[in-house]
């Protein structure tokens, strides 16, 4: 059965791909959870209008990413930690005092989005990314200072 696929899915394609399926799958899964439409020309219709739809919102979806990055650029962060002899960390700087960090200035990033690419050990100015959305990256800087 040829189906015409409303949604991305790993094995099948991309959205507005025409895939051949067996039948059961298509009337028992891809069909009711709404993720292909059965390949007719009124349903090819529908499915550039969702197109459009799809990509509107996407670009909305940047837009606003790239927004929220570029007031992250100007933010810097400071974490005050307890050091020992040397200026060494007891234990390191993670994500989630990141993200408690960023709180407190008034933004919401969950700490899951911040990548520290190795440990922070020792006192210093650090530069951090953060994945605002799947396109879209922003860097802040982190000071890591004595408490």
């Amino acid at each position: 059965m040829k189906v015409i696929l409303r949604q991305n899915y790993e094995t099948l394609g991309q959205i507005g791909d025409l895939v051949e399926v067996k039948e059961g799958f298509a009337r028992n899964f891809l069909i009711p959870r709404k993720i292909a439409y059965v390949a007719l020309k009124g349903n090819i219709k529908a499915l550039e209008e969702e197109k459009k739809i799809f990509l509107k919102k996407k670009q909305h979806e940047i837009q606003t990413a790239e927004n929220l990055a570029a007031e992250l650029e100007k933010v810097s962060v400071s974490i005050p930690v307890q050091v020992g002899e040397e200026d060494k960390i007891f234990g390191s700087v993670t994500t989630q005092m990141i993200a408690d960090s960023l709180k407190e200035k008034g933004f919401d990033i969950d700490k899951r989005k911040i990548e520290i690419e190795e440990p922070i050990k020792s006192l210093g100015i650090y530069g951090i990314s953060i994945k605002v959305h799947s396109s879209v990256n922003a860097k802040i800087k982190v000071w890591v200072v004595r408490e």
